[in-house]
């Protein structure tokens, strides 16, 4: 290998305290790039099926790309991945962190750990010393005091990933997090790190990331810093990020509202980014490489938590905000401070709380079922309920399972508004009116999350309701872009999404780090061999595949918005239908959703036919 990878794999066994670096394929590297794509093939081609997510079996990876660490803008990424045990299919994010950074100069593409601790411990990389660490004194802290203690221990430059007590109680939607506000893997991965009683991995490098063409890498990266700052939309993004998104998503009706029943807030204005820039922030902060930070640093004003300061952005408010009927900052900021010291998802918590509500206000459980009486709006309460979930405290030990085990429990037909798509809660854009956005949120490979495809800015600029073969095509392109490339490049895609730089910028960095010439043609046939064997992992873990499971709740076709510009507006199941069929067959699977045996190979996943015969049938 010329350059971008680093060529080594870290393997970790916890249950036997050993480690072996072994060699990276240089055909994997190739064909798969890193990140999510080292991260699937990993775990297809290691996990036996059936392995239970929160056994010591379960693998927790961590996995960098060849753009990762590099002089680019926003190159700062890193990927988490396992089987998923809010899910039970494949489940990843992403973290910006100077980890990232310190795993590529530690002289590493991924980290493999499998086991689990006799007790709770530390994994320490320093280059080549590897060392599994007593964390017995860290185990119970939160999030913020065990950076603290660990950044005492080995200095602030080290890349520190650390779980919260959500993480170590195996609260379903657990994160890892890192920095104090930075956080990745919605869909459990701080749990399955909590169940091999793992409380932190520190991360120092000082190694020299290999580059085929270094002097083309920092003229590349000295134009696109420029570029950036350049483009007409910078200075209003530093100023609110993708906080502006809840303005935005308010005029189009989309921003969530009573657990998704709206897609209006008539206090949108009180917890938006106008709202956020003039009386909140007081500082922002970005990943590693990055010159258009997108962490807003808020600071509570009143309430319980008065002082304290936060980070957030878009998702995190508008699931803990309108989603919640609340419009007071305040309190929206004091539940993603709870989220973000205890290290769970700010959106699963979001949409468990509302689903609570909601429950209750259909009369579906009561004040003595939670502990609590609930309402929209009432922070306090919620603020209440949050803590008895990352506690699993009474009825909080329910929600801490997510919403679809929550809904099952309930049952009397609270499964309708239980907004998830195969067990992910959906993140913040509600979509009675937007068809496009519904079906990403329906093919997300790893459920209901808005990275993989953020459609609903291109249906609003193209217009809204556009049921062809076309719009599913550009879902795919999107998707493969956005989930493809840059979950496993792995960089940061706002810089292409918010103020518009080049994506042609991309081959040219590939080239320059790897000595590859990869045009975005092959960049789209990695992107779909690695969302087919994404789709491949679910199909074997689940034991089969139905369209229900690619297909949003009820809510969204049977309940219409009351409130707005497009009050009325509901889903159609015949065009979703449509659309799915539309999207299965340009991605080359059966219209149940099942990849072709044609496309397996076309893809080079040959290799994977045995494995999926053995539970399903596959066409030619």
């Amino acid at each position: 290998m010329r350059g971008g990878w680093t060529g080594k794999l870290l393997r970790v066994d916890l249950s036997k305290g050993k480690s072996v670096v072994q060699d990276l394929d240089p055909k994997v590297a190739v064909d798969f790039l890193g990140g999510r794509g080292f991260a699937i093939k990993t775990l297809w081609d290691e996990l036996p099926r059936g392995t239970d997510p929160l056994s010591p079996e379960n693998l927790l990876i961590l996995a960098t790309g060849p753009l990762t660490g590099i002089s680019m803008p926003s190159s700062g990424k890193l990927v988490v991945a396992a089987k998923s045990p809010l899910t039970g299919g494949y489940g990843d994010g992403n973290i910006g962190t100077r980890a990232s950074v310190q795993l590529k100069k530690a002289g590493y593409d991924a980290v493999i750990i499998s086991g689990k601790a006799e007790k709770p411990s530390i994994l320490s990389i320093e280059n080549d010393k590897v060392e599994i660490k007593d964390g017995k004194d860290l185990w119970g802290l939160d999030t913020y005091k065990a950076q603290e203690e660990l950044e005492k221990q080995y200095g602030k430059s080290s890349g520190i990933l650390v779980i919260g007590p959500g993480g170590e109680k195996l609260v379903k939607f657990a994160v890892i997090t890192s920095e104090k506000g930075r956080a990745g893997g919605r869909p459990g991965i701080g749990a399955v790190m909590g169940s091999k009683n793992l409380k932190a991995v520190v991360i120092r490098g000082s190694k020299e990331i290999p580059l085929a063409d270094p002097k083309e890498v920092a003229k590349l990266g000295a134009e696109s810093y420029k570029d950036i700052k350049s483009k007409d939309n910078y200075d209003f993004w530093v100023r609110q990020g993708t906080m502006a998104t809840v303005e935005w998503a308010n005029a189009n009706a989309a921003l969530p509202t009573y657990n998704m029943s709206e897609g209006v807030f008539d206090g949108y204005d009180k917890v938006g980014g106008n709202a956020m820039e003039k009386i909140y922030k007081i500082g922002q902060k970005g990943c590693p490489n990055c010159n258009m930070p997108c962490g807003n640093i808020n600071e509570i004003k009143e309430g319980p938590y008065k002082g304290r300061d936060t980070e957030v952005d878009y998702e995190n408010i508008a699931m803990l905000g309108p989603n919640l009927g609340i419009d007071n900052m305040n309190w929206a900021l004091t539940l993603n401070l709870i989220a973000d010291e205890t290290g769970v998802d700010t959106i699963s918590l979001g949409s468990v709380l509302a689903f609570a509500t909601e429950a209750m206000k259909r009369g579906l459980i009561n004040e003595g079922d939670v502990g609590l009486k609930l309402d929209w709006g009432d922070g306090q309460a919620l603020v209440e309920l949050a803590k008895k979930i990352v506690n699993k405290e009474g009825f909080g030990s329910i929600l801490a399972e997510g919403v679809a085990y929550a809904s099952q429990k309930i049952g009397k037909g609270s499964e309708k508004f239980a907004m998830h798509v195969k067990g992910l809660e959906i993140s913040a854009y509600d979509c009675h009116a937007y068809i496009g956005m519904a079906l990403a949120y329906g093919t997300s490979p790893i459920g209901a999350h808005h990275k993989d495809a953020w459609f609903i800015s291109y249906e609003i600029r193209e217009g809204r309701g556009v049921v062809s073969e076309e719009r599913a095509k550009k879902l795919i392109w999107m998707q493969n872009v956005r989930g493809g490339f840059f979950e496993s490049a792995a960089a940061c895609r706002l810089p292409w999404v918010e103020v518009g730089y080049d994506l042609e910028w991309y081959p040219k960095f590939l080239k320059a780090a790897t000595g590859l010439d990869y045009s975005w043609d092959d960049l789209h046939i990695i992107a779909n061999r690695i969302y087919t064997l994404m789709r491949a992992f679910w199909i074997r873990e689940k034991g089969g595949w139905s369209r229900s499971l690619d297909t949003p709740p009820a809510k969204w076709f049977e309940e219409p918005q009351t409130k707005g510009p497009l009050a009325g507006s509901k889903l159609d199941r015949d065009d979703y239908e449509k659309m799915l069929s539309w999207y299965y067959e340009n991605r080359g699977w059966d219209q149940n959703g099942i990849p072709r045996k044609s496309t397996l190979r076309k893809l080079g996943l040959d290799w994977v036919i045995p494995g999926l015969e053995g539970v399903v049938s596959l066409s030619e």
